[in-house]
């Protein structure tokens, strides 16, 4: 049975490629994605994204003219998610849609806390790009 999905997105009043040149870049993560990580680092051709005293690996497609943003976070404990992250073209600006998939054994109230985070980090990136 596949698990449950749900698209968060916001609208950005900013052409889809200068929202995907910002975004695009891990070593912004820390700017608008404080639910993800306080910091990254660059080894060689891997990211790190530090959470806690957790360094997380993070995986991302390469520059594309499609708006996708997917990314993989791998954990220390083995876990692996990817993340589907899109900027597509909508009005006068930008949708940027985050796919959140609900775990397995996560709860009602995980997945709607999860889905908040995830809101207020898009929101945070909508105000950063609008305000250059």
């Amino acid at each position: 049975m596949a698990s449950e999905s749900i698209h968060i997105s916001v609208h950005i009043a900013r052409p889809p490629a200068e929202v995907y040149e910002y975004a695009a870049d891990p070593a912004r993560l820390p700017e608008w994605a404080p639910g993800l990580c306080s910091a990254v680092e660059r080894d060689g051709d891997r990211w790190y994204a530090i959470s806690g005293d957790d360094r997380i690996e993070l995986t991302f497609p390469p520059d594309n003219p499609f708006g996708v943003l997917d990314h993989t976070v791998h954990l220390p404990t083995g876990e692996v998610f990817h993340n589907p992250l899109r900027v597509v073209p909508h009005d006068d600006g930008s949708e940027l849609v985050f796919t959140l998939r609900r775990q397995a054994g996560m709860s009602d109230a995980d997945f709607a806390r999860d889905s908040g985070l995830v809101r207020a980090d898009l929101e945070a990136l909508k105000r950063i790009v609008e305000a250059r």
